[in-house]
């Protein structure tokens, strides 16, 4: 495969990431912290509604877990297209 192929074949990949973790940021973020607040409060855990930890503290977890989700699969996609730091 021509090297320029492969770049475009990279950056396909790096963006349907980027693509998968961003949607999930809105949902949790957007959906969870403040369209679907009304719905998830009527959950409670450790005495708080749902919808409002999401709102306060679970989003700012998700955040967090994408960022090293992120981390792994560019990890995985640099070796697999051999532009990785050795």
């Amino acid at each position: 495969m021509e090297n320029n192929e492969r770049m475009k074949e990279y950056w396909k990949k790096n963006l349907r990431f980027l693509t998968i973790l961003l949607t999930i940021w809105f949902v949790v973020s957007f959906g969870f912290g403040i369209l679907l607040v009304d719905v998830l409060d009527t959950i409670r855990i450790g005495g708080f509604k749902l919808g409002f930890w999401f709102a306060q503290q679970g989003s700012i977890y998700v955040f967090v877990a994408l960022i090293f989700v992120y981390v792994r699969w560019m990890n995985k996609l640099d070796k697999e297209f051999d532009v990785d730091e050795k």
